[in-house]
């Protein structure tokens, strides 16, 4: 056990290290790109002191969490397959990220393009890695979208062997996305992300049995080390963003440890606030699509704190501590 718990320690340890010593040299190269944030006008007004600012930081993190869990793990038949997600999403990102930078004015992939690329990524993970699920996690389970899965696949089972198993391929797929999603929605304010991501990366990596400590538990805890290095740069008033690079591809991350265990609706608690942050947004525009009327202030809802007047430091402390009170109630549940 020491030794897990020691290589989960270097893990978080060599990831924040790189990611420290190589954020500064990649702000002074994002600049002389030219790859600034530009800010949406439908923000709170605050922000627009935030243009220019570089993004693409989260190409950093993506480094540092390749580097260190490839040095400890290999590419191991869990972590590479979850790396590989990750890496997809990022890439994703990134080309969002560049195409902004390069056209200004927030003119990157379309919406059904990202969207398209995103489907095919987390499709091509969950088709390939469902035959390794069963030696990551339990058999279905509560924790897992299994019973879903086999509710929506009732009707058709006797006329299709194949039901179930389509079934749980699209709601893991949507799974994936959502989460992937909801943490982009999360990275609205300085340090809320990358701090909403540590919480959850350990979180994550508390819920993992002993036989994945070694892996999984080494990705996590790359992860939150690479975080936590670009938090330095990212605190308020942040030097860098970490851009979509970033913001999909933690939450490809997450979502991946989730399908590899089949804990999926463990991980609605665990990261229960970037999913606050996405249903904000989703009912917000049912709303005013239905009755012509917004259910908040703006959305998503880390803005409508900010328009009822707390400061950006108090929103993301008070969402920081919020993510912490979800993952202790997600290490309550997983023991029942």
């Amino acid at each position: 056990m020491s030794s897990v718990m020691g290589r989960e320690a270097g893990a978080l340890l060599i990831a924040m290290a790189l990611a420290l010593a190589a954020m500064p040299r990649m702000i002074v190269w994002l600049r002389r790109l030219g790859a600034r944030q530009s800010i949406h006008e439908d923000v709170p007004e605050a922000h627009q002191a935030k243009a220019g600012t570089p993004t693409l930081g989260g190409v950093v993190i993506l480094l540092a969490l390749a580097t260190a869990t490839l040095w400890l793990t290999g590419f191991d038949v869990l972590t590479g397959p979850a790396l590989l997600l990750t890496l997809a999403f990022g890439a994703i990102g990134f080309l969002d990220d560049l195409l902004i930078a390069k056209r200004g004015k927030n003119l990157g992939l379309r919406a059904r393009e990202k969207l398209a690329l995103q489907v095919i990524a987390a499709t091509l993970f969950v088709v390939v890695v469902s035959r390794f699920t069963s030696a990551a996690g339990p058999a279905g389970g509560w924790l897992s979208l299994e019973p879903l899965a086999r509710l929506l696949s009732a009707p058709l089972a006797g006329v299709w062997p194949g039901a179930f198993g389509a079934a749980y391929v699209v709601l893991d797929v949507l799974f994936l996305l959502g989460l992937a999603n909801a943490v982009n929605f999360s990275d609205g304010l300085d340090g809320l992300a990358g701090g909403l991501t540590v919480i959850a990366a350990l979180t994550a990596a508390l819920l993992l049995p002993p036989g994945l400590q070694n892996t999984l538990g080494v990705f996590l805890f790359a992860l939150a080390g690479g975080c936590l290095g670009f938090l330095w740069f990212n605190c308020n008033p942040a030097r860098v963003f970490m851009g979509d690079t970033g913001s999909l591809a933690l939450g490809g991350a997450l979502g991946a440890v989730a399908v590899l265990t089949r804990t999926e609706l463990l991980f609605f608690i665990v990261g229960a606030v970037y999913w606050a942050e996405l249903f904000s947004v989703i009912l917000q525009v049912i709303s005013f699509k239905t009755t012509g009327r917004r259910i908040f202030r703006m959305s998503p809802i880390h803005h409508h704190f900010e328009l009822v007047g707390w400061k950006e430091g108090q929103i993301v402390t008070r969402f920081w501590l919020a993510g912490a009170a979800t993952g202790a109630l997600a290490l309550l549940l997983r023991h029942f």
